[in-house]
């Protein structure tokens, strides 16, 4: 069962967009996979707190982390699938265990913490917080921007992901990352 938590094996370059919301995420993502002539796993918590904030006007819950987790992880294999030698993931399920441990005092679930840790990726992008917050139905914490930035790259450094840290505009951001993953394709 909770092998719907795991990556499939691949040969692909495996790249996450990570950090705190409204840092430019899914705009790179867009960009690094078209720049790649690849496809991007799209973030799917967004996906699924907004049809729950539609139909019921709640906000994540403890009970939605799990199922969130699931649904990224069955995106991203099947996505897979379809890459071309890099795969662009807007997000993981590490991003899922920083924001449980934020929103719900510390607390991560045992499965989605075993699986935030041992699914791999070549490298992490962590977004920084100096481009404008964009307020939408799910994004709640303008003034706390820094400290969940933070917890991002405490998370990174703990768990020893290789990582680079993307400012500045997009152009300069998507110029930075095409390098960084050019570099990968290299040595791949």
């Amino acid at each position: 069962m909770e092998e719907k938590f795991g990556q499939e094996p691949s040969d692909l370059v495996k790249i996450v967009l990570y950090g705190p919301e409204s840092t430019g995420k899914t705009t790179l993502a867009k960009q690094l996979a078209e720049h790649y002539n690849t496809v991007w796993v799209p973030e799917y918590a967004r996906e699924y707190l907004q049809k729950k904030w539609n139909e019921t006007g709640e906000v994540c819950s403890l009970d939605d982390l799990l199922p969130i987790a699931e649904g990224q992880m069955a995106t991203e294999n099947q996505l897979a699938k379809q890459a071309n030698k890099v795969l662009i993931c807007d997000t993981d399920i590490l991003v899922t265990k920083v924001y449980s441990e934020a929103y719900f005092e510390g607390y991560c679930d045992p499965t989605l913490e075993k699986y935030a840790l041992s699914n791999t990726y070549d490298l992490y992008f962590l977004t920084s917080i100096d481009v404008p917050w964009e307020k939408d139905d799910l994004r709640d914490r303008p003034n706390e921007r820094k400290m969940m930035f933070n917890l991002f790259k405490t998370a990174l450094e703990k768990y020893r992901r290789t990582f680079i840290i993307l400012e500045g505009s997009q152009v300069v951001r998507l110029r930075k990352a095409i390098t960084e993953i050019d570099k990968l394709l290299i040595n791949d």
